[in-house]
């Protein structure tokens, strides 16, 4: 959540920042709240200034044995206004509250303008994308070829856009986790959590997944008692790991790894990535979470992207970085470095991983803070990435090793954790 007097000191600026990334601010509804706030919060002022008073003269009367009936009336007609405005003002309260968490994050100076992903920036590239001797196909037909990953099964047993995978391709989706996690926690020093996958509206609302995208949720009703979310992603429930807490100092940054499944309707994008796993309703990822000063964050944002990258190099995967620019950036995230990588079965790089800095977008709304070195709270700077995304890296593995037999050769990295197994082959 941006802090409201972004708005209130400047909120031109803040119109225009926020309409390079195609939202437009409401800036008479704003203006609206903001004159009811400040009335009622005058009126409540004057009034709790003469309630004060009124305790004062009554008690003086009643020392000099004086009438103060007057005075209670008086008094007690003033009570009543103020627990109405105290009412009131907390109805506006709520109003601006409601306003301000479905509005997104303002993007970094640095991040270019644009509307769409065309008018993203490329960073850099690594790595050569391999030369074939052979048409090389996607990854759906590799993995029916092998007889090792069925569609079909899993459209029987939940619907679609979900995938099935079966023996030693099971077993390479399960190293590529466990590959990725040793790499981040033995390494890149993050400590691993293991969290909960259903969480409640609280830490959805704290990390930005609502109010604006419950749409694209998978809700699990609990009753009386509300609905549990579906994570949708990691992020979700580590961030939340510090929601109302105050973070030592000496404690920063904070750095966690988390393998997960996450759970997407992918709501809006039918027909969009329908065949294979690039866009399903659940899939695995290893997310990375830091917590951070707020002068660190984007050299810190440079580290977490550069773990990620970390991961594709191992594996000798080709791939490329591009800034998001301002209309393609997610709601939460004042910057945003996408990691694509080559699929030769599409001929395209596709992304893997989005490595985020939301600044203070989302401390601001968990109410997550620090003191600083003045002993004065803060809010901290949240960050985090995809370290990487299992599927993906699956579906780039399979079709980038691919061989002309239909077999896949497995990655030199990957190999202590397949038992020695240097290829896959059809069963």
């Amino acid at each position: 959540m941006l802090d409201p007097q972004l708005l209130r000191n400047d909120i031109d600026t803040a119109a225009r920042l926020l309409a390079a990334r195609s939202f437009s601010l409401d800036v008479t509804a704003f203006r609206a709240i903001e004159e009811e706030r400040k009335q009622v919060q005058i009126r409540t002022q004057e009034l709790q200034a003469a309630r004060n008073q009124f305790a004062k003269r009554i008690g003086q009367a009643k020392s000099k044995g004086e009438d103060v009936a007057g005075l209670m009336t008086e008094s007690n007609r003033a009570n009543e206004e103020l627990v109405g405005l105290e009412k009131r003002l907390e109805v506006i309260q709520q109003r601006l509250q409601d306003f301000m968490l479905a509005v997104p994050n303002v993007p970094h100076e640095s991040v270019p303008a644009g509307k769409s992903m065309e008018d993203n920036v490329e960073v850099r590239k690594v790595g050569v994308p391999r030369a074939f001797g052979f048409p090389p196909r996607d990854h759906v037909d590799v993995g029916a070829g092998l007889g090792l990953l069925d569609f079909d099964a899993a459209t029987k047993i939940a619907g679609a856009r979900f995938a099935l995978m079966k023996g030693p391709l099971a077993r390479l989706h399960r190293a590529l986790a466990q590959f990725m996690l040793d790499v981040h926690t033995q390494e890149h020093g993050y400590t691993e959590v293991y969290v909960p996958y259903l969480v409640n509206a609280k830490s959805m609302q704290g990390t930005g997944q609502l109010p604006k995208f419950e749409a694209d949720l998978f809700a699990v009703p609990r009753g009386e008692e509300g609905k549990f979310y579906l994570i949708p992603t990691a992020e979700v429930p580590v961030t939340n790991i510090v929601r109302d807490e105050i973070v030592p100092l000496e404690s920063l940054p904070l750095k966690f790894v988390c393998h997960s499944p996450c759970f997407r309707s992918e709501a809006g994008s039918y027909g969009k990535d329908a065949r294979g796993m690039i866009r399903n309703h659940q899939f695995d990822k290893v997310e990375l979470v830091q917590v951070v000063n707020p002068k660190d964050s984007y050299d810190a944002l440079e580290r977490l992207t550069g773990h990620a990258e970390e991961i594709l190099k191992r594996l000798e995967l080709a791939y490329r970085v591009v800034t998001l620019c301002t209309g393609d950036m997610g709601f939460a995230a004042a910057k945003t470095y996408d990691i694509e990588v080559w699929l030769p079965g599409q001929k395209a790089y596709r992304e893997i991983s989005s490595c985020s800095n939301f600044e203070a977008f989302q401390a601001r709304r968990m109410q997550t803070r620090f003191r600083n070195e003045k002993h004065k709270t803060e809010f901290v700077h949240t960050l985090n990435g995809s370290g990487l995304a299992v599927g993906r890296t699956l579906v780039a593995v399979l079709e980038n090793y691919q061989n002309a037999d239909g077999s896949v050769a497995v990655p030199e990295a990957l190999r202590p954790y397949m038992g020695g197994v240097t290829a896959i082959k059809a069963s």
